[in-house]
């Protein structure tokens, strides 16, 4: 059971990179978010609410910055599939969700601004400290809220396995994308705007099933 567990998630690993990282500029900034976020899950033992600031002002915006505004969106050639084709695929959450998540978090403090107290669910905020704290509280939950709800939907469209793994997946991104990507940088200060890795992987794969 742990081998297939551990398999699945190489899997989703895998599919995740080559489908979603062609990007040097992508994985540069998967490397800054990777460091940020180890960075919160430290401050999460000592203050969960600058953990979350951290988690959604620099992990979140460099990560997703990398998915919307460099990463190719036409036909993928190295995995022969169309951007539209992966986007139905995704396990996780693909751009369209992301969109909706993000969206929800940009719209928080708005409504915070707008409604102190939340429509009675908080104490109202007095001065701009605690304005952003209670900002944070809430851009906790809705982190937690977003891993939670695809995980659950996940066990019904898919089944539970497949959540539990993709769950498992996100938490441990950081540590994965660090180990992955920390060449990514200079690759970049060399020229490369796209990994050319993945095309002598794809072959590799090819050479393996031929």
């Amino acid at each position: 059971m742990i081998k297939n567990f551990l398999e699945q998630l190489r899997i989703q690993r895998w599919d995740d990179h080559r489908y979603y990282h062609h990007s040097r500029i992508n994985q540069s900034l998967h490397f800054v978010s990777a460091l940020s976020f180890m960075i919160a899950y430290v401050m999460m033992v000592f203050d969960p609410l600058m953990s979350a600031l951290i988690g959604w002002l620099v992990s979140m915006t460099s990560r997703q910055a990398g998915h919307f505004f460099f990463e190719p969106k036409g036909y993928d050639h190295v995995n022969q599939a169309t951007h539209e084709h992966k986007e139905e695929i995704k396990v996780g959450y693909n751009l369209q969700r992301k969109v909706v998540l993000m969206s929800i978090w940009a719209a928080a403090p708005v409504v915070l601004y707008l409604q102190p107290t939340l429509f009675g669910l908080l104490s109202p905020w007095v001065t701009a400290m605690d304005f952003v704290r209670e900002t944070a509280k809430l851009w906790l939950v809705i982190g937690i809220g977003g891993l939670m709800f695809r995980t659950i939907q996940l066990f019904f469209i898919r089944d539970v396995e497949t959540g539990l793994v993709w769950m498992t997946k996100i938490i441990t991104d950081p540590f994965n994308d660090f180990m992955q990507y920390r060449s990514a940088p200079l690759a970049l200060l060399r020229g490369e705007l796209i990994d050319p890795g993945l095309h002598l992987m794809n072959e590799g794969l090819e050479e393996q099933h031929a």
